[in-house]
């Protein structure tokens, strides 16, 4: 079952797995050492980080990696790009206020 991109980014757990494997490749227990819970809840976590599609997994021996798939997350991307649009147009409305109520300062 593929999951939703963002069910995988909405848990904090999950985020923090993904910051964990984006630069190296982990094993399922090197990154549950990571977290003051059980194996079998980080497995949870790494199950839907998979249906989520966003892990690459790598067998060597007995020993199964997993990493970021990056390229996945230019969906998040591209989602948020739309919130950077406004931001920015705000941002760029309040530097003009900033600016008339200085310029008004000024002329007294």
């Amino acid at each position: 079952m593929k999951r939703d991109i963002f069910q995988a980014i909405a848990d904090p757990t999950r985020r923090a797995i993904l910051v964990l494997i984006s630069s190296t490749a982990l094993t399922p227990n090197a990154i549950a050492e990571q977290f003051q819970t059980t194996r079998q809840a980080v497995s949870k976590h790494i199950k839907i980080l998979n249906e989520c599609d966003l892990l690459e997994e790598k067998k060597l021996g007995r020993e199964i990696y997993y990493q970021l798939k990056i390229e996945k997350m230019k969906e998040v991307d591209e989602w948020l790009e739309q919130f950077k649009a406004i931001w920015e147009q705000r941002f760029s409305q309040l530097d003009q206020v900033l600016l008339n109520l200085k310029a008004k300062e000024n002329e007294k």
